[in-house]
């Protein structure tokens, strides 16, 4: 009897992945007191966890959620994204988005992209990040309150989302795993995929810790790729999987 082979699931980071800017980055940049730059080196040189690091800096923003929307406006996808999706859906691939970032961010800079297939694909997707939601009066300077669903209670690392629990929360069947991703939040992730796309400081990670990967610049070339591996059954042979050279 021919053993049924489970189709991959496939999680993609969104800050820098999905989108073509840090969303987060933006928002410090523009509306955050200086001071957020000191708590982003702490969790830089590991001394204090994503899940801390965001909840600081959050507290320095001073801006009114309509100016907070103008600027998540700004903010461009991935031209290769609605690509990927199609792919995945080739394929009957189920994909998610996993991300530190906050649902807010992507939910706003999402619902202006993509294709009616693509559309489709993303009523699909579960998007797990951490929640943010601005108080205060309507239209005036928002205190944005920051809560982590993914989980309530920390992982040993203190991630804002513990992204290897939640890909094995979203993969109860043990299909195979790919993971795309860009930065050091990603590397814990990167750790628990059997297939990692990467690119930046999470390329230079996986090269450091000699974890096998696929460089990639955008993500239609990670459409295309994927969809090369996906139809050479690669991902169904683990051996092969972890040769795969970068």
């Amino acid at each position: 009897m021919t053993e049924q082979l489970l189709t991959p699931v496939v999680f993609l980071d969104f800050d820098g992945t999905i989108s073509r800017r840090d969303a987060i980055d933006a928002i410090l940049e523009e509306y955050a007191n200086p001071q957020w730059l000191a708590i982003e080196e702490e969790w830089r040189l590991g001394r204090i966890g994503s899940r801390q690091c965001l909840s600081a800096q959050m507290q320095l923003v001073r801006a009114t959620q309509s100016e907070l929307d103008a600027l998540l406006d700004t903010i461009e996808v991935d031209e290769g994204f609605p690509v990927l999706l199609e792919t995945c859906e080739a394929h009957q691939a189920t994909a998610h988005i996993i991300s530190d970032g906050f649902d807010y961010c992507i939910r706003r800079i999402l619902a202006r992209r993509g294709r009616p297939s693509a559309a489709h694909c993303l009523d699909r997707m579960r998007i797990c990040s951490s929640h943010l939601e601005p108080l205060g009066a309507k239209g005036g300077p928002s205190v944005w309150r920051v809560e982590f669903p993914f989980f309530p209670q920390p992982c040993a690392h203190g991630c804002a989302t513990c992204k290897p629990a939640v890909m094995q929360w979203l993969n109860r069947a043990g299909a195979p795993t790919v993971f795309v991703g860009d930065g050091l939040s990603d590397r814990y992730a990167a750790l628990h995929a059997d297939l990692v796309f990467a690119k930046q400081s999470l390329a230079t990670y996986c090269r450091e810790q000699r974890i096998a990967y696929l460089a990639y610049d955008n993500l239609g070339e990670v459409a295309a790729r994927l969809d090369d591996i996906l139809r050479a059954g690669a991902l169904d042979r683990a051996e092969e999987v972890t040769t795969i050279a970068t």
